[in-house]
C-alpha cells in the first residue's frame, strides 16, 4: 500500500460551539479556536477536523445547513475563518471541514424554492412523494424519532427527512444536485482547506421504490435502513465525486458510515476504486446497545470489543485503511464509556489511548479527550440541549409508568451532550471557556480536570498523548506494521502485536480494575526489548515478560528486535 501523509497523521476534532469562546456570548467561535492553536501544536496533532461552521438555524447544532458558503454568525465571519486557515497553515496544521450533503436545512434557498410549487425547477432537488392511503409514503422512522416524512400543505406532498424535519434529504438521483455539491466542494478546496469528513455519506443513495421497512409488532414506524444504507448507487456517486473533485487535490477524506460492514468498507477505501480514504464505522461504539439502541446501555464484554477491533484491523489490512476513534461529538466520553472515570480515570484514559493509537489506521482525538474529560450527570432534562436526547425523552415520558430517573441514567451514559459540554481550560468560572453564560453547562468537575492543570503536571494525560503522537512519527511499525491479536478469549487483557520487517511491537492493555498476571515469553524470548511507553511509573523496561504483573488499567508497549 502506498505511503500518504494522512496515514501518518493524528487528527483532532473540534466541536466549535464548545471549544473556546472569544467574545463572551457563551458560544465557542472561530476566533476562540485561533487563540488555542499553539495548544494544539504543542499536543502534536497534524490535522484539525472542524464540525460544521456554516450558516445554520441550528436545529441540529450546525448539521442543518442554510448556506454552504457562509459562516454561522455565532461563530464569526468568513474573515475569521480565513484567518484561522492561514494561522493553521503557518503552524503546519491542516484543516478538514465537515461536509453535510445528505440533507440541508429547510431554510436553504434550494428547499425554499423546492417547496414553493410542484413545477419549480428545484422541486426535484429534494425527495417529494404523495401520501399513501391518507398517510406517509412509507413507514420509515427518522433517526430523531417519529416519521421520516413531513407533510407540506402547500403542495399536498411529503418530503423525506432521515433526521430532523428541518433537515430535508437532498435528491442525489438529480445530476444538478450533484453538480451543485461538487461546485461547493471545489470552492472550499480552492480556498485551501485540506479535506472533508463526510456526514452520513453512505445514506446518499435511496432505493427508488421507497418500500416499507419491517415494523415491530404494534409499532407504526420501522427502520428503513436497508433501503438507504449503502443504497444502490452509492459507489457510483462517490466515484463520480472522486473523479470530478477529490482526485484533483491532495486532501484527506473520511466518510461517516453508520451500518457499514468491513466488506463494504474495503470497497469504499480501496485505493484502486477511487472513492474515499477512510470510513468511520460504528460497531465498537454500539457495544451494549439493546432493543432500544444505545438507550438500553447493557453490559458488554472485552472479548466483544476485541473481536470488533480485530475484524476491522485484519479486514482492511491489505486493502483499505482504518480510522481509529473512541469518541466524537455524537458519542459519550471515552473514559466514561470504555474506562473508569472514577478512581482510575487517569490510568484508564492513558490505557485507552495506547490501545487505540497503536493500531493500524489514522487516530482521531476528540476535544478534551487528551485531558480525560468525563460524562456529566445532568440533574434534570432541562439542562440537556441535544435534539436527539430531548425527542427520545419526550417520547418515552408519554409512555405510562416510565421513570424519569431511569431515562436520565440512560442519558448520562450515552447522551450526545456528554461530548458537548465546554472544554475545561482552567479552574476559573465556567472553566475558562467563556466570560458569559455557557450555552451548555460546564461539567462540575472542571476544577479537578482542566488544561491548565494538565500542562503543569508532567505525568498528565495530555503529555501521555503528546508522547504517543511523537512515537507515531518515530516508529514506522505503528503506521504500517501488521496487526495480530493475542489472548483472544481473555476478558481482562487486550494485547496485540504490530510487526514489520525484523521488528515487533508488543501492546498490552489491562481493561480491568484488578491487578493481573500474564505471560508473553513466547513472543519476547531471545529478543532485545525496549520499553516505548507505559502508564506505570515503576516499570523500568528490564522486566522479564514471561511473567508480567499488571496494575489496574496498566498499559505498556515494548519494541522487540
Amino acid at each position: 500500500m502506498s505511503e500518504q501523509w494522512w496515514k501518518e497523521s493524528v487528527i483532532y476534532q473540534i466541536y466549535p460551539r464548545s471549544f473556546h469562546d472569544s467574545n463572551g456570548d457563551g458560544i465557542g467561535d472561530i476566533k476562540g479556536i485561533t487563540e488555542k492553536l499553539d495548544y494544539l501544536k504543542k499536543l502534536g496533532v497534524d490535522v484539525i477536523w472542524l464540525s460544521p461552521v456554516y450558516d445554520s438555524p441550528n436545529d441540529d447544532n450546525g448539521y442543518d445547513i442554510r448556506n454552504y458558503r457562509e459562516i454561522m454568525k455565532e461563530f464569526g465571519s468568513m474573515g475569521d475563518f480565513d484567518e484561522l486557515l492561514e494561522e493553521m497553515h503557518q503552524r503546519g496544521l491542516k484543516l478538514v471541514m465537515d461536509l453535510v450533503v445528505n440533507h440541508t436545512s429547510d431554510e436553504h434557498a434550494w428547499f425554499v424554492e423546492s417547496r414553493s410549487s410542484k413545477d419549480n425547477p428545484k422541486r426535484d432537488y429534494y425527495i417529494w412523494k404523495p401520501g399513501k392511503d391518507g398517510r406517509e409514503p412509507n413507514n420509515w422512522v427518522s433517526a430523531f424519532s417519529g416519521s421520516a416524512w413531513q407533510y407540506d400543505e402547500k403542495t399536498d406532498e411529503y418530503y423525506l427527512h432521515l433526521f430532523s424535519k428541518k433537515q430535508p434529504d437532498l435528491n442525489w438521483e438529480n445530476p444538478d444536485v450533484r453538480e451543485e455539491v461538487y461546485q461547493m466542494m471545489r470552492w472550499w478546496l480552492d480556498k485551501g482547506v485540506d479535506g472533508f469528513r463526510m456526514d452520513v455519506i453512505n445514506f446518499l443513495s435511496k432505493d427508488q421504490r421507497f418500500p416499507d421497512g419491517e415494523a415491530e409488532p404494534g409499532q407504526r414506524f420501522a427502520d428503513g435502513g436497508r433501503f438507504f444504507v449503502q443504497g444502490p448507487r452509492i459507489h457510483e456517486f462517490l466515484q463520480e465525486m472522486n473523479q470530478k473533485v477529490l482526485s484533483k487535490y491532495d486532501i484527506l477524506t473520511v466518510g461517516e458510515m453508520p451500518g457499514v460492514t468491513v466488506e463494504e468498507a474495503k470497497k469504499f477505501t480501496a485505493e484502486d476504486r477511487n472513492e474515499l480514504q477512510m470510513v468511520f464505522h460504528f460497531e465498537h461504539v454500539g457495544l451494549g446497545d439493546g432493543p432500544n439502541g444505545k438507550w438500553d446501555n447493557l453490559p458488554w464484554k472485552l472479548t466483544e470489543l476485541k473481536e470488533i477491533m480485530s475484524k476491522w484491523q485484519k479486514g482492511l489490512e491489505k486493502k483499505g485503511w482504518n480510522s481509529l476513534y473512541w469518541n466524537n461529538h455524537d458519542q459519550p466520553r471515552a473514559v466514561s464509556r470504555f474506562g473508569d472515570d472514577g478512581q482510575y480515570r487517569e490510568q484508564s484514559a492513558k490505557m485507552l489511548a495506547v490501545c487505540l493509537h497503536m493500531m493500524k489506521g489514522t487516530p482521531y482525538i476528540y476535544q478534551g479527550e487528551e485531558i480525560g474529560m468525563t460524562n456529566v450527570p445532568f440533574p434534570s432534562i432541562e439542562e440537556c440541549r441535544d435534539i436527539e436526547t430531548l425527542n427520545w425523552y419526550e417520547e418515552r415520558m408519554k409512555d405510562e409508568g416510565v421513570d424519569s430517573a431511569k431515562l436520565l441514567e440512560a442519558i448520562y451514559a450515552r447522551g450526545r451532550d456528554n461530548a458537548r459540554t465546554p472544554v475545561q481550560w482552567n479552574g476559573s468560572e465556567h472553566a475558562g471557556f467563556t466570560t458569559g453564560e455557557p450555552w451548555l453547562s460546564v461539567n462540575p468537575n472542571y476544577k479537578e480536570i482542566n488544561v491548565e492543570k494538565a500542562l503543569a503536571d508532567p505525568e498528565s494525560i495530555f503529555y501521555f498523548y503528546q508522547k504517543l503522537i511523537e512515537l507515531r512519527k518515530q516508529e514506522e511499525t505503528i503506521v504500517h506494521g501488521d496487526y495480530q491479536l493475542l489472548l483472544e478469549e481473555d476478558e481482562e487483557i487486550f494485547a496485540y502485536t504490530r510487526s514489520m520487517k525484523e521488528e515487533t511491537l508488543l501492546i498490552v492493555c489491562n481493561f480491568s480494575s484488578n491487578a493481573q498476571k500474564r505471560s508473553f515469553g513466547n513472543i519476547t524470548d531471545g529478543k532485545h526489548q525496549q520499553l516505548l511507553i507505559t502508564n506505570n511509573r515503576k516499570r523500568t523496561g528490564q522486566e522479564n515478560l514471561s511473567e508480567v504483573a499488571l496494575q489496574p488499567y496498566e498499559t505498556f508497549v515494548y519494541k522487540l528486535t
